[in-house]
């Protein structure tokens, strides 16, 4: 699904409030409690509202939760309820993020330089949705050189999760995100050509390309599924892996 204002709450979490999304509502409430009644305290928007007044008071002095400061950038940046171009280059950035790439503990993506996406593909992708980058591990020969938000990184994150990426490990992933086959055809292709260019094996003798995943048979069967419908060429898949003929390879690009 597009990330909305509740999916994004939702990447949440609260003390007080088992759903965060509730704490939005509750804000939005004390917020129109008070444009109707500018002279009410928080004792009186309180009860009113059978909120406590110690909850109430920040919210009436320029305080906001942290839901709705993220539902806020997000709108801000086009993420929420994205438009038809926005909502293409966020699936886009999800291929890159579930093929090649991470959102850690504090929801910060991340997206890792290959043999076939270099780092101008990355940056290409991350300006697409409206952010700069920033590069770690640049001159690093142990660790894989990454790209990340240089702005709203965690809230992009928060985002992507709202579509359907995970945090932390991907090996568990069961199954494409939906927002994958809800969208158009063309960006269906893109997701399989970005998802391609950073899994596929490369051999020096022949343009076979092989996908290997440590993943549930049902995510390799998706995943096989969605690229077997994007291109005529010969798709076949085993249990961890998925094969792509040279004629498939090269209708994606690949020579």
């Amino acid at each position: 699904m597009k990330p909305t204002a509740r999916s994004i709450a939702r990447t949440y979490s609260d003390r007080v409030y088992p759903d965060p999304w509730e704490k939005v509502e509750d804000y939005q409430r004390v917020q129109s409690y008070a444009a109707e009644h500018p002279n009410a305290g928080r004792t009186a928007v309180g009860t009113a509202l059978e909120l406590p007044a110690g909850r109430v008071r920040p919210w009436l002095n320029g305080g906001r939760p942290d839901p709705v400061r993220g539902i806020e950038t997000a709108s801000a940046n086009g993420w929420l309820d994205p438009d038809c171009e926005m909502a293409g280059a966020l699936v886009e950035l999800l291929a890159h993020i579930l093929a090649g790439g991470s959102i850690n503990e504090t929801f910060v993506p991340a997206i890792s330089v290959g043999r076939r996406i270099d780092r101008e593909a990355i940056e290409t992708a991350f300006r697409a949705v409206g952010v700069d980058t920033h590069c770690r591990h640049l001159d690093s020969g142990a660790r894989a050189t990454e790209l990340y938000p240089a702005t709203d990184a965690s809230v992009l994150g928060r985002c992507l999760v709202a579509m359907g990426a995970p945090q932390g490990t991907k090996t568990t992933l069961d199954a494409l995100p939906a927002v994958v086959r809800e969208s158009p055809e063309s960006v269906q292709r893109r997701f399989v050509e970005i998802y391609v260019a950073h899994r596929g094996a490369h051999f020096d003798t022949k343009a076979t390309t092989r996908i290997q995943e440590e993943r549930p048979p049902s995510y390799v069967g998706d995943l096989y599924t969605l690229i077997s419908d994007t291109v005529s060429g010969n798709v076949t898949r085993g249990e961890r892996g998925i094969t792509i003929s040279a004629d498939a390879a090269r209708e994606l690009g690949f020579n």
